[in-house]
């Protein structure tokens, strides 16, 4: 008896050793083809969303070429080029022959959009609209019409004191309106909540102005705590930002805040809410867990527009703190009737915009499983 143990124990390795290769195999071609079915998923997922962008892109075309007839149309229809040339010339814009080799340096002695002194494409090519509106299609953004300098370069100049001070804004504006908003949605109905919309009715029904004015008088004039106005390249910047800044999320913390509490209130309600609540998980795991995660879907709807005004800054405080950024740069190209920088500048803000759209959906995507891009 003693003799036959070691073979039945031998019998046994000799029995499983087998079993145990094949489970090895088995385990590794199941780890092959799984490997193989995600990556034919990710060639699907790029495949679609490469779609998805390029029939976007060519949506975006035409809503180009619209707008940019828009503004060319209504910047003609006010000002013709003899206006614009006596607007630039300034005292010499009383010599007809200094007005006529103004519009020919710049291209305004041109047919506006169809040239009937010239044949096939060029009736179409020989043309201010073509020149001037149609070349910004493939980033010739061409020169200022009052002092010459390339747009191109003013715009890589001025974004960069645009972003210093409304991206600060976007962050700090969006973490206090969330963080107040559901500190709010999480108290409703109580005397705090009643006397937080009363605030933030009053806080929107002050113009930006007076919030302008009033830091200026306040913090810079009285206390002299921040310059009032002016800017400083490197970490000097910040001491002339500060006061915009608090300024620009003071502006935004009325509206924000009554609207980000909507959401919130409109998710609270909700059965999903409730359940979690039953399960015994705590207030704060509820609202920022599933209530936060629920409401990014509308909150990401005001992602084009922050978009929009993250590279074309804000025109008030822009204008009134002296910050050498595209708001500011904009309104002066307006006042001074300069057609090059007006049609860039819109034509700049309409590309970012429905940039900020196509971003906007594919975050939708990301964040609600139901959504799928088509």
């Amino acid at each position: 008896m003693s003799a036959a143990r070691p073979n039945m124990a031998g019998h046994r390795a000799s029995t499983n050793a087998p079993h145990s290769t094949a489970t090895r195999a088995y385990r590794c071609n199941l780890r092959i083809k799984q490997t193989f079915e995600r990556f034919l998923d990710l060639c699907f997922h790029i495949s679609l969303m490469t779609t998805y962008l390029l029939r976007r892109i060519a949506y975006m075309l035409p809503i180009l070429l619209g707008v940019n007839l828009l503004v060319f149309a209504l910047f003609f229809l006010v000002n013709s080029p003899d206006d614009m040339a006596r607007q630039a010339l300034g005292d010499k814009a009383a010599n007809p022959e200094q007005i006529a080799r103004w519009k020919e340096a710049l291209g305004y002695h041109l047919p506006r959009l169809y040239n009937r002194e010239e044949s096939g494409l060029r009736c179409f090519t020989q043309t201010i609209f073509f020149q001037k509106s149609l070349s910004m299609f493939w980033g010739d953004f061409g020169n200022s019409d009052m002092n010459r300098e390339p747009l191109g370069r003013e715009i890589r100049k001025r974004i960069i004191p645009s972003l210093c001070l409304t991206l600060p804004i976007f962050l700090a504006s969006l973490l206090c309106n969330i963080a107040a908003a559901l500190y709010l949605a999480a108290n409703r109905g109580s005397n705090l909540d009643r006397m937080a919309q009363i605030g933030c009715v009053l806080l929107m029904s002050v113009s930006t102005l007076i919030y302008i004015i009033a830091g200026q008088f306040l913090l810079g004039k009285q206390l002299r705590l921040l310059p009032v106005s002016g800017f400083l390249p490197g970490l000097s910047m910040l001491r002339f930002l500060l006061l915009p800044i608090l300024v620009g999320v003071l502006s935004n913390f009325g509206g924000g805040v009554r609207f980000y509490r909507t959401l919130f209130l409109e998710e609270i309600n909700r059965d999903y809410v409730r359940s979690a609540r039953a399960k015994g998980l705590s207030e704060n795991r509820v609202l920022f867990v599933h209530v936060l995660k629920n409401a990014l879907i509308p909150i990401l709807t005001n992602v084009p527009i922050q978009l929009l005004m993250l590279i074309m800054g804000n025109l008030l405080l822009e204008n009134f703190f002296g910050i050498p950024g595209l708001g500011g740069y904009t309104i002066n190209a307006v006042a001074a009737q300069d057609f090059a920088a007006v049609k860039a500048m819109v034509f700049l803000g309409a590309l970012l915009f429905m940039l900020g759209t196509v971003l906007a959906d594919i975050c939708y995507a990301l964040v609600d499983p139901r959504i799928r891009l088509k």
